[in-house]
């Protein structure tokens, strides 16, 4: 299986796209994104071109132009992102060819097939909206956050749980 830094990053770019998009907020331009996650704008346009071809997300063109979803999120899986973006995901040497051993079937051919059939299915239950939840719950990078610490024991400590907040 060959998951690339293209499979990732489309994943990212498209998270950071479901996160920013939204009720009257408009499309979401590729530089906001590049600028958020570190990816480059160029290689961003190259993956936006594979996701728009495999219908996965939609173009605004002109002034305040950018990309928006072309489904719900709960429609788009991992597996849809990592296949618009990538080679098939496989981890057969013979690319289900069957002349992994030269003119015929290696041993473990069956193996590999197995485990893509896992993967690709895992990917498939994984949605985008699943990892907006996710991203969502947790707390935004320099918000306070509040963590319970346990005084230690012996001489003049007591057994008082403390709140402490940290930012």
């Amino acid at each position: 299986m060959r998951l690339t830094t293209k499979g990732r990053f489309a994943v990212t770019a498209m998270l950071d796209l479901a996160l920013h998009t939204g009720s009257g907020k408009g499309p979401v331009a590729l530089a906001s994104i590049s600028e958020r996650q570190k990816i480059s704008l160029s290689y961003l346009e190259q993956l936006f071109g594979k996701l728009r071809r495999g219908n996965l997300v939609e173009s605004v063109r002109g002034p305040g132009g950018g990309y928006h979803l072309a489904r719900s999120t709960d429609l788009l899986s991992v597996a849809d992102i990592i296949i618009a973006v990538e080679e098939p995901i496989d981890s057969r040497q013979c690319e289900g060819k069957e002349n992994c051993a030269g003119d015929r079937r290696c041993m473990t051919h069956d193996l590999w097939e197995s485990l893509n059939d896992t993967v690709i299915t895992y990917l498939a239950g994984v949605k985008l909206s699943d990892l907006v939840e996710q991203q969502r719950a947790k707390p935004a990078a320099g918000a306070a956050s509040v963590v319970t610490m346990r005084a230690g024991k012996g001489k003049n400590h007591n057994h008082i749980d403390k709140p402490v907040v940290s930012v």
